[in-house]
């Protein structure tokens, strides 16, 4: 299964598996623009733009060579996938200044199944990986527990492969909705994922090459935890010791996002335990 996978989860396919999410959430979250703040925001982008262009005296065969490159990336249907490893970063830390989140990333799929408080993610009866248990408690910054706050986990598998964005996968394997008790706690039963590539045979890919990066993430759980008159919060969380901690491809880990995983008393498996408190809307 594994071999088939590889060979056929292209960056086109996954390109185009997230530019229609991307889609599907712009039509569902449309927002009015302001004249003066896109004026802003497009003048200064683009005056940042020249300054580059003049600093580093790029030719016209360097400038029609990114012109090439920014169409193939369309055509690709990357935008998404380049937006959200080299930029999203960057937006939220302005937009959680507050609070202890990190990127969505592109592989979100809202509409999860809903699972109780202690649950295992729905994944194949020969799941591979290491067995995890995530738990902890959702609160309010006051302390008080958030009774029936919802928990929505994903990740990928232990090949590094999301549900949705390659083939040979069951729709829901590794995504859930976990609906927290009476008192905000939650246990989660998946596997632990796998670092993985960003996919590289399309234009991000070969803007990687061209800059001599590496394309890896580490791996890390999603989680976007929410309860009603509360602030979402969506995070990654990734794991110590981990491959690409240190240099992650997009830039997301932070110190206060990394758990450290314990046997279990049977050595059957890890798990850790990582409370979340949400602050008032």
């Amino acid at each position: 299964m594994t071999d088939i996978i590889t060979e056929q989860a292209t960056a086109a396919a996954s390109g185009a598996a997230a530019t229609e999410q991307f889609r599907s959430k712009q039509r569902a979250e449309r927002i009015d623009a302001d004249t003066k703040r896109v004026d802003t925001l497009v003048t200064e982008l683009l005056t940042a733009a020249h300054d580059i262009l003049c600093r580093h005296k790029v030719t016209y065969a360097e400038y029609d060579a990114l012109k090439s490159w920014l169409i193939q990336v369309g055509e690709d249907g990357e935008w998404p996938l380049f937006l959200d490893v080299w930029l999203e970063h960057v937006v939220e830390e302005v937009a959680g200044q507050s609070r202890e989140g990190s990127i969505e990333g592109p592989y979100y799929v809202p509409g999860a199944p809903r699972l109780p408080a202690e649950a295992t993610l729905p994944m194949r009866e020969d799941e591979v990986g290491t067995p995890l248990l995530f738990q902890g408690q959702v609160t309010g910054v006051d302390g008080v527990p958030l009774s029936g706050a919802t928990v929505e986990m994903w990740h990928a598998d232990d090949d590094g492969y999301y549900s949705q964005f390659a083939p040979g996968l069951p729709e829901w394997n590794l995504r859930g909705t976990v609906i927290a008790d009476e008192q905000g706690n939650f246990k989660i039963h998946t596997i632990q994922p796998a670092p993985y590539q960003i996919p590289t045979d399309g234009s991000c890919g070969r803007l990687i090459t061209a800059a001599g990066w590496h394309a890896w993430r580490p791996a890390h759980l999603h989680l976007k935890v929410s309860a009603p008159g509360h602030q979402l919060i969506t995070t990654q969380l990734y794991f110590e010791g981990g491959e690409y901690v240190t240099d992650d491809i997009a830039s997301a880990v932070k110190p206060e996002l990394v758990l450290d995983p314990t046997p279990v008393a049977d050595d059957s498996g890890r798990e850790v335990t990582y409370n979340f408190a949400l602050d008032t809307a």
